[in-house]
């Protein structure tokens, strides 16, 4: 057989006429068209009104959004100024009412520099000025009471206790002072006694001198007391000029736990204690001074001074007795302070 008679369904080339004729309909049919010109005008033009409505869509909304934002902002910033104006007027309110309100002031203050109060004390020390109304105040139990009252104020020394206590068994002691609590004397009350004259029943004391008494020094240390002989002994002091008397302070020895026995304090018109007598103070329940029985309660000595009220009453000479103590039958004094305005 002869290559031209051989049949069609033989390999020619390596390809079968199936083959060549499945390749002649795949490149008809899927051959692509050339777009005509019109039309991609067409759609170019569509593609361009369509991009620009979108843009000015978006313009429109970002400025919507500008001026919502500015809005805000302006109503941001007229709140802020608002609360600000507020929180300034409440400000202001507050500080008219606490101009007028009155607060309480510390129990406690220092004395000015240089002041007399400062002054007085010879010895370093812990001085403190009591000007409270923390705790009740006491007033004075005087037949003409004043309208304006203050605070007494006085100078308390160091606290100093040394030693150990001596058995003090059978004594009835009054409560310790507190300090927190003020005595209430009348406006211009002061201590009247400082420097002024002292006399005693033991003209030459064993320590110290007469005039240690009203010095200001009531310092628990030594050369701030005086030493009086055993037995009755009393100090006096002359305010050469009459007073009405509100309060008497007096410290005889705290450097160590002490009681002073037959405390009698009087005051009097005269210097021998003949005209106008009067007793402010006894804790003599044995009548062992021949002063009279005494009501008042013994107590211990400490800084913080015996404070004794007068009651306003009116004299120029004051006189302190004692009867030795707990530790032995000396008598000491470390300071006597009177406290009271002149008499009209």
């Amino acid at each position: 057989m002869t290559a031209d008679k051989m049949p069609e369904s033989a390999e020619q080339g390596g390809e079968t006429v199936s083959e060549r004729n499945l390749e002649r309909l795949l490149n008809t049919a899927y051959r692509p068209e050339r777009p005509s010109e019109e039309f991609a005008i067409r759609l170019r033009t569509a593609a361009q009104k369509h991009s620009a409505k979108r843009k000015e869509k978006s313009d429109m909304v970002e400025s919507t959004v500008n001026v919502h934002a500015g809005e805000r902002a302006g109503f941001g910033r007229i709140v802020g100024w608002s609360l600000a104006a507020a929180a300034a007027i409440m400000v202001i309110v507050a500080l008219i009412l606490s101009h007028g309100r009155s607060e309480p002031k510390s129990a406690y203050r220092m004395p000015e520099k240089g002041s007399k109060a400062d002054t007085a004390l010879a010895v370093p020390g812990s001085r403190l000025e009591f000007s409270g109304t923390q705790a009740p105040a006491v007033l004075p139990s005087s037949s003409t009471p004043a309208t304006n009252y203050a605070p007494l104020q006085v100078l308390l020394p160091k606290p100093l206790f040394e030693g150990t206590p001596k058995a003090m068994k059978g004594l009835n002691l009054a409560k310790p002072r507190n300090v927190n609590e003020p005595f209430m004397v009348p406006a211009g009350c002061e201590n009247v006694s400082l420097n002024k004259p002292v006399k005693s029943s033991d003209p030459e004391p064993t320590v110290g001198e007469l005039k240690q008494v009203t010095d200001g020094d009531k310092e628990a240390v030594e050369g701030s007391y005086i030493e009086l002989g055993p037995g009755l002994q009393w100090v006096q002091i002359d305010l050469q000029r009459q007073y009405s008397i509100y309060a008497i302070m007096l410290w005889h020895f705290h450097k160590e736990a002490r009681v002073y026995h037959a405390v009698v304090v009087q005051v009097a018109d005269d210097p021998d204690f003949i005209t106008n007598v009067r007793t402010v103070f006894n804790n003599d329940a044995s009548n062992s001074a021949g002063l009279g029985v005494g009501a008042d309660l013994e107590y211990l000595d400490e800084y913080t001074g015996k404070l004794i009220d007068a009651k306003g009453v009116k004299a120029r000479y004051v006189r302190c007795y004692s009867k030795g103590n707990t530790s032995n039958d000396q008598n000491h004094y470390t300071e006597v302070e009177v406290y009271g305005i002149p008499s009209k």
